[in-house]
């Protein structure tokens, strides 16, 4: 085995130990300690930085102490990927969930008889792109045995919903998981190693900025797709949700994590060059540059905003081929009230 593969099996080993010990803790305690929240930072990248931006300017805390909660502790948690995020709401191990879109629908449609999963806002609204080293791959059409595309979930994430939409469109609906054999669950920088690396039989991987920017600075890296491309436009990427009981029994906690989202994203979009500083802090190993972050931050591709785009089209589809069994009529019937007013879709 060698040393790129040793890391990522270790890294996977250690988040997997710790989604497990956050669990076990959450049932242990009876749930979360008075007076704290637990949020997971999220997969990483640009598309979860306004967590970095919350968590570094106490963001929640501010809104909490002019709300009257003076001793409110924000938890940050080590989690990524949907997959483990969701686990991680179900169980109690955190409040939030920070995640795409197809994560939070397939909660909201297992949940809303019981602890009642919803949408708080939207956090960003930029591509993916799916990125390969493989000759042979010109489009994902050309997959054959012994490609592995890298994705954060298998089934439940952005990456695999867009490539399920785009084969139901070419091939037929009966036809939309015909690429799904060729995808495995890898955290970002993982995969980027992988991918990179050439050594792990990851041939492709569907990454987001800044990930897709560290692979394309490899000459022999090509883009072959966009969900941009097959979305149709501009499209939410990542989203806050929470439980309808943690809403109701902590309303003005609730607020003041939305307000604080809010300001977060105000910031970024006021100061890109104070937010490349805190994204980089969080990806030392990026190889960029502040001045290029930044420019990567004011990309009109990347949205920093509250207001969900396209997340109707994915509920649509969800519902289309069976992943959820419950169609909402309007995005607003999987987001809670107090973001109804933006004009989403």
């Amino acid at each position: 085995m060698n040393v790129t593969t040793r890391t990522i099996r270790t890294s996977r080993t250690i988040r997997a130990i710790v989604a497990t010990a956050l669990c076990a803790v959450a049932v242990a305690c009876g749930g979360r300690a008075a007076n704290e929240i637990r949020i997971p930072r999220g997969a990483g990248g640009v598309g979860f930085l306004p967590l970095l931006v919350m968590e570094k300017h106490r963001l929640i805390e501010k809104y909490a102490t002019e709300a009257g909660i003076a001793d409110l502790t924000v938890r940050w948690v080590d989690l990524g990927g949907p997959s483990v995020v969701n686990d991680a709401l179900l169980s109690g191990a955190a409040d939030y969930a920070a995640a795409g879109p197809p994560a939070m629908l397939t909660l909201w449609d297992r949940t809303r008889d019981s602890i009642g999963v919803a949408g708080v806002a939207a956090m960003t609204s930029l591509p993916m792109y799916l990125n390969t080293h493989a000759a042979h791959l010109k489009s994902v059409d050309d997959l054959r045995e012994g490609d592995k595309i890298a994705v954060t979930a298998i089934k439940v994430s952005i990456p695999a919903l867009v490539m399920q939409m785009y084969a139901a469109r070419k091939y037929g609906a009966d036809q939309a998981t015909r690429f799904d054999k060729y995808t495995v669950s890898m955290t970002h920088p993982d995969a980027v190693v992988a991918l990179l690396s050439g050594a792990t039989g990851i041939s492709a991987h569907f990454a987001s900025p800044p990930f897709h920017q560290r692979e394309r600075r490899d000459a022999k890296i090509r883009t072959i797709m966009t969900s941009d491309d097959v979305m149709g436009g501009s499209t939410t990427f990542t989203m806050l949700s929470t439980t309808k009981k943690f809403r109701n029994e902590n309303p003005e906690i609730y607020k003041a994590v939305l307000k604080a989202l809010e300001e977060a994203n105000a910031r970024i979009a006021s100061d890109p060059r104070a937010a490349a500083e805190i994204l980089m802090a969080s990806t030392p190993d990026s190889g960029f540059s502040l001045d290029e972050t930044a420019a990567m931050l004011k990309d009109p591709a990347v949205k920093f905003t509250t207001t969900p785009e396209n997340v109707s089209k994915y509920a649509d589809f969800m519902h289309e081929i069976g992943s959820i069994t419950r169609r909402p009529a309007s995005w607003k019937d999987v987001f809670f009230p107090e973001i109804h007013a933006a004009p989403g879709s």
